[in-house]
This record gives C-alpha cells, structure tokens and sequence, in this order.
C-alpha cells in the first residue's frame, strides 16, 4: 500500500521562501504590510509547492468566507423544471467563479424556511446574499435586510418589507411586453388576449401593464391569470378558447406558459399562426425553438442578468461599504424575436 501524500504546510511555504511563518500567513490570507519582494516569494513557493490556504485561518484575516448565498423563493418542483432559474443561476456561477468565490444555494420550500434561511445569512457563512423570485408579500427582503447581509435582488422591487434602495437586476418588463403586443396589432389582430404569470410577482405585473399600455380598455376577458408553468397555460389557454372564440392572438407571460396555450390550441385544432398568433416571453431556449411551430417571443439575456447581479454583489463586498452615489437598479434592454408563431 502507498503511502499517502502530505499536504504541504504553511511552514514548509515559509521555509522554501525564506521568510517567517507570521509573514508567510500574512501574504497566503490576504494581509498587508509584506514587502512585494517577499510577497513575490511566498507566492512562488505556494506554487511551488501547491499549498492550498486553510479557509478558516484565511477568514479571521480577512474577514471573508468568498462564499455568496443565492436564495430563490420558489419550490423546489418549479426551480428545477424551469430551465429560466438554470440559466440564472449559470451566469452567476459563472460570475463568482471567476472571482474564486463559492456559490451556497438556499432553497425556500415553503414560509417556514424563510427564518432558517435568514438565521444562516445572520450566522456569518457567507459574505453576501443574491435573491430572486420573490412575491409581494415575502417577508424574505425584511429579514434579509435584518440579518445584514449584503444583498442584491433578481428583479424590481415591489415586495414589503424591504428597503426601498434595494440594489436589483430586471429586465425591461414593461416595454418588452408593449413591443410583443405592438407586433400583434401590426399583424392586424384584433382580439389580442394576454396570459399572465402570477401577479403577486413584479415581473408579471409590470408584463400585463405592458400589455394594457398598447390594448388600453379592452375585453376583460381577454386576461386570463396564470403562474409562469405549462400545465397554467394550459389551463389558461382553454380558459380564454371557452371565453372568447374568436380570440385571434396571444402573448403569454412566458414560454412555458406559451408551450402550454400551443398544446391546447393544436388540441381544439386552432392554426397557429394563421388562426391565432402566439407570442412567449424570455427565449428560453431549446423551449423557444422547439414548439411547433418554433415560438415569436421576447428575449432576456437571463444569463448575463445572474452574472450582473453577482458582479454588482462582490464589487460592494471588494469595496468594504455599500456603493454610494450608485443607482439602486439595473434595468437590461428586451428584443422581440420574430419565429413562426407571430
């Protein structure tokens, strides 16, 4: 049987660099006060060496964990079967990676987990906290902000308990959603109906505005409320077919939703888009190119949304303090993609 093989310690780093152990420490966990000619040196024997630095010392130098909660307030059947939270949660991986940070997922299933994850953040794991899905009345923003942990949130804030400076990332909402409808009247549709998500979320809210902004007092039945999945816009879809027969486009708050208003629509044997026009939103792909026919749908970079909310997160956390002068939210542009289904 081989022996197993040591890890290098701080004092055979200190040693092969010539220094003492104090300033070998300091230069490993981030001190300052070291000459850079001997920090060049310490940094060459742990290379040399591959000495991989002890977390917990490195902390009580720097005070930081480099480790970043990311808190999504959904169930766990919604977040991993919906591909949006995966591409959200890629760029901010992405993101921390980069900057050598680790990323600690905190699942809320229900209300009862809010103040178990709120004593985490509070306990001193992590150095920051990424937040997003949240609704109206979640508590988790009051909290959150109770327990002090730096923060940014995915989305624009509308929920309670939470300050209103909050630092976020969302996407144009409301113009995306006008764009959407603006193309379906320029079609020349004119029984427009609008499948929402669940309007206790501000994306949602902001897409019917959107939509009431280009339809303005329009058939109250052509609204129909949904929450963001297939089986609602399904649900949805048959719903509006009952209402209003002679419905001849719609935009769905998304593209699951979208995926299950086509299934119905092919179901009760409505052409699309000759009879009725679909139009999704955020192009999430393979979803947007893989209905039949491949779905008109608005676009959200979703990845770089994760990464700005991660890179805006560690540049507070670099800087010490909270950024001053900042503005409190970050608002990325929408782009209508044209497909077969508008």
């Amino acid at each position: 049987m081989s022996e197993a093989v040591s890890r290098p310690t701080l004092e055979a780093v200190a040693a092969r660099a010539g220094v003492s152990r104090a300033t070998a420490s300091r230069v490993v966990n981030g001190g300052d006060g070291v000459r850079e000619p001997l920090v060049e040196r310490v940094r060459r024997a742990v290379e040399e060496l591959g000495y991989v630095p002890n977390q917990a010392a490195r902390s009580l130098v720097t005070k930081r964990h480099d480790a970043v909660a990311v808190v999504i307030a959904e169930p766990e059947t919604r977040i991993f079967t919906d591909p949006f939270f995966a591409l959200q949660l890629r760029g901010i991986s992405k993101e921390l990676t980069a900057q050598d940070n680790q990323l600690v997922l905190l699942l809320t299933e229900g209300r009862d987990d809010h103040a178990r994850v709120a004593r985490y953040l509070a306990g001193g794991h992590v150095d920051g906290a990424l937040v997003f899905s949240l609704h109206l009345d979640d508590p988790l923003p009051g909290l959150i902000e109770g327990a002090g942990v730096p923060t940014v949130f995915g989305g624009r804030p509308g929920w309670s308990g939470g300050s209103k400076s909050a630092v976020y990332v969302d996407c144009d909402n409301r113009g995306g959603a006008e764009d959407a409808v603006r193309h379906l009247v320029g079609l020349g549709r004119t029984r427009i109906a609008h499948i929402t998500g669940p309007l206790d979320q501000t994306s949602a809210a902001d897409r019917l505005q959107g939509y009431r902004d280009v339809m303005g007092e329009t058939d109250p039945r052509l609204v129909v409320a949904s929450d963001f999945t297939p089986s609602g816009g399904e649900r949805a879809m048959g719903e509006l077919l009952d209402r209003c027969p002679d419905v001849d486009a719609v935009f769905a708050a998304n593209d699951l939703t979208a995926l299950g208003a086509l299934r119905v629509l092919r179901e009760r044997g409505r052409r699309v888009p000759e009879d009725v026009a679909v139009i999704g939103f955020d192009d999430v792909l393979p979803v947007a190119e893989q209905t039949e026919p491949a779905l008109t749908t608005v676009r959200q970079d979703i990845e770089e949304m994760g990464r700005l909310m991660a890179r805006l997160l560690l540049a507070t956390l670099n800087r010490g303090e909270p950024a001053t002068g900042a503005p409190a939210g970050v608002v990325l542009p929408t782009t209508l993609i044209r497909r077969a289904t508008a």
